[in-house]
């Protein structure tokens, strides 16, 4: 049988978070754009996954803009959980993803954040996304004077390949990349592969394929048949036992959902069932 060598992870070295996060996007009104319509039932969720066992939170600047920040804030579990968040990427009225990794605004970005989240320092702030307009070392920079100055404990990059993983090493140490990645997207292997060799958490955003398992869908089920579970449960499954340095972040504004991500967690797949979803 398949198991996990473990269920945690040490990030940077010494943040320990179990591997199975929570990515708090959907928080968020919708369209990921201003506030939920219950912001009551939205920090309920984030206490009851604390309440659940979970202590690595995902967020972002660029979510609401502002709004996710916020409300893990009020919900007061940023001395229970691990906070991660990122800057580099804004929005504009249409709701687009605008990349943005000017220094000055990265580097003042974490100043409101860190307050937005009421902390003394970020946990682990991620460089959102690379902005061609701007030379990526450039943008790093500002990111290793964060921590330099105690702004932030630890740097993460997201939406990155490994060249650019390389390059931000040179710089500064990087203590997680967080890429799509799922059991129906794999793209983005080699970087795996590249965390896996430096000791680096690789945070896996749409864990579930963005929802959408269709070409593996009667595989999933037919495995999750035999443990009770649902294919997205399963998907959750295998991206934990894929690898030790996987922390998927999956993302939802529902107490039930929440649950049963977490539930997913405690699956174990035979080598059998691991092997039919390589």
């Amino acid at each position: 049988m398949v198991t996990n060598e473990s269920s945690t992870f040490d990030i940077g070295g010494e943040l320990q978070v179990h591997r199975l996060g929570y990515g708090a996007m959907r928080i968020t009104g919708e369209d990921i754009i201003g506030p939920p319509a219950d912001e009551d039932a939205a920090r309920e969720v984030l206490r009851h996954a604390v309440d659940c066992g979970v202590d690595f939170v995902d967020t972002a600047d660029s979510y609401g803009p502002g709004v996710s920040e916020r409300l893990i804030g009020e919900a007061d579990i940023t001395d229970e959980a691990v906070v991660a968040t990122k800057a580099g990427l804004l929005r504009n009225t249409d709701g687009d993803w605008l990349r943005h990794g000017d220094p000055d605004y990265i580097y003042n970005q974490a100043l409101v954040s860190r307050d937005r989240l009421g902390v003394g320092s970020i946990d682990l702030f991620q460089y959102h996304a690379p902005d061609d307009d701007v030379p990526f070392e450039e943008s790093v920079q500002a990111f290793a004077e964060l921590k330099d100055d105690g702004i932030v404990e630890h740097v993460g990059l997201s939406n990155v390949g490994v060249d650019k993983l390389e390059t931000a090493r040179d710089h500064v140490e990087i203590a997680t990349v967080q890429n799509e990645y799922s059991v129906a997207d794999r793209h983005s292997e080699h970087v795996l592969e590249a965390c896996e060799e430096y000791d680096i958490g690789y945070m896996t955003y749409f864990p579930l394929g963005a929802g959408d398992l269709a070409d593996l869908g009667e595989t999933l089920d037919d495995i999750a048949a035999a443990h009770d579970a649902t294919r997205y449960q399963i998907a959750l499954a295998w991206l934990l036992e894929h690898s030790d340095v996987t922390l998927p972040i999956p993302g939802t504004a529902s107490l039930d959902h929440l649950e049963e991500n977490v539930a997913a967690s405690h699956i174990d797949l035979t080598d059998d069932e691991y092997a039919r979803l390589l």
